[in-house]
């Protein structure tokens, strides 16, 4: 039998919750429901109640609660809720989380499951599961499924989305996981344009005993990334695309902030870092672009991509950039590969991102201030002696 957290605002949403609870245990598992409400008394009895979620952060609810300010209690519970669901899985008193909400509720329950390690069942059931779920979602693996119609009462269209959601939580925790491999990890940057390069070596570095787990670099992927190396999985970095740079400088739709890049030298592993697709800016249709940028040169990908090329002073920044956080690695600990020839498939002659003289000012930064060894190769990146150059140096700097 397996337990699995129903986590909910049970004064507002406890008939819908203790449905989903009834579905899990007729499942023959074991629910155990949890008040973060902090309105009128729970609709039904939480095994546990909103006095010890608040507790677990040592808070005092009643004093929160006595101010009746709405915005200060779902912030209070999403500080506490975290707290109480992480304890409850490090004791293994816990197989799975689910909730149900609208807008506070997806608030807090989702704060609470990001606190879980990625590979742990987490549901949520949202009002708001079709729109921008990022700042919900952060690096975690919640799995977000619209609630339709609000959650607000149980009808028929309610009882089978939520019958679903009990059914899919169900079905997560009880899902045999398969062996994992033993094989130290190397984590890589990869986007449509360097994914020959990534592929190529990671051919190479698994044939030397290696495990590459490969992020997008579409903003979210780089935020990923950056978290699995905290989180000490990792043993080497093979940052290959750092293109989400290119958007956090010029306001692009997939940039990874400004810790883009800190990960590895905190952690103390090897990276090699080369500056791919730092040649274009993410942007979505069109008509998205800002207005300050009419007049540059733009590349269609799809209807919903426009890429923007950088200019040689955006490039030159980008170059800083890149050495400096290069130079934040410990001695011998991180090298700069750059193809000469090409950073992208449509940076490389004929091809409508072909700039030599941005290129030569993004290179030229890295070269004046990197303190890291800096190595050019006379080819484009995708090529495949450029892939085993970036494979054997994290190699060398592995052993």
């Amino acid at each position: 039998m397996k337990t699995i957290a129903v986590l909910g605002t049970l004064d507002s949403k406890g008939e819908e919750h203790a449905y989903v609870a009834e579905l899990i245990r007729n499942r023959g598992h074991r629910p155990l429901l949890i008040d973060v409400g902090t309105g009128s008394e729970p609709t039904v009895r939480p095994d546990v109640s909103r006095y010890e979620v608040a507790a677990a952060d040592g808070l005092d609810l009643e004093e929160i609660m006595s101010r009746q300010d709405r915005g200060e209690c779902v912030t209070a519970m999403s500080q506490a809720a975290p707290k109480l669901i992480s304890m409850l899985h490090k004791a293994g008193q816990i197989d799975g989380v689910i909730s149900l909400g609208g807008g506070g509720g997806t608030a807090i329950a989702t704060a609470a499951m990001r606190a879980l390690p990625i590979g742990f069942p987490k549901l949520m059931v949202s009002t708001l599961a079709a729109g921008n779920t990022a700042h919900y979602l952060g690096t975690s693996d919640i799995t977000m499924m619209p609630s339709i119609a609000d959650v607000a009462g149980l009808n028929r269209l309610s009882e089978t989305i939520f019958a679903r959601a009990a059914g899919a939580i169900c079905g997560m925790v009880e899902v045999e996981i398969p062996p994992t491999s033993s094989r130290p990890i190397i984590v890589a940057s990869m986007f449509g344009n360097t994914t020959a390069c990534v592929t190529e070596a990671k051919r190479v570095l698994e044939e030397n005993g290696y495990e590459v787990l490969i992020f997008a670099a579409t903003g979210a992927g780089g935020k990923s990334m950056e978290a699995v190396i905290e989180s000490g999985v990792a043993v080497g970095v093979l940052d290959i695309t750092t293109t989400e740079w290119a958007d956090e400088l010029c306001g692009g739709t997939l940039n990874a902030g400004p810790t883009r890049m800190d990960a590895a030298a905190r952690a103390g592993i090897p990276v090699v870092i080369v500056p791919g697709c730092l040649d274009m800016v993410n942007f979505g249709e069109r008509a998205s672009v800002p207005a300050k940028y009419e007049g540059r040169n733009f590349y269609i990908h799809n209807p919903q991509v426009t890429l923007m090329r950088t200019t040689p002073e955006e490039c030159a920044e980008l170059g800083r950039i890149i050495a400096e956080k290069a130079n934040a690695c410990a001695e011998g600990l991180c090298e700069i590969l750059i193809p000469e020839k090409a950073i992208s498939v449509i940076s490389a002659e004929g091809q409508p991102f072909h700039d030599p003289a941005a290129d030569a000012a993004l290179f030229e930064a890295i070269e004046k201030h990197a303190n890291v060894t800096v190595r050019i190769y006379d080819g484009e990146i995708n090529n495949p002696l450029f892939a085993r150059a970036c494979a054997e140096r994290l190699l060398t700097l592995l052993a």
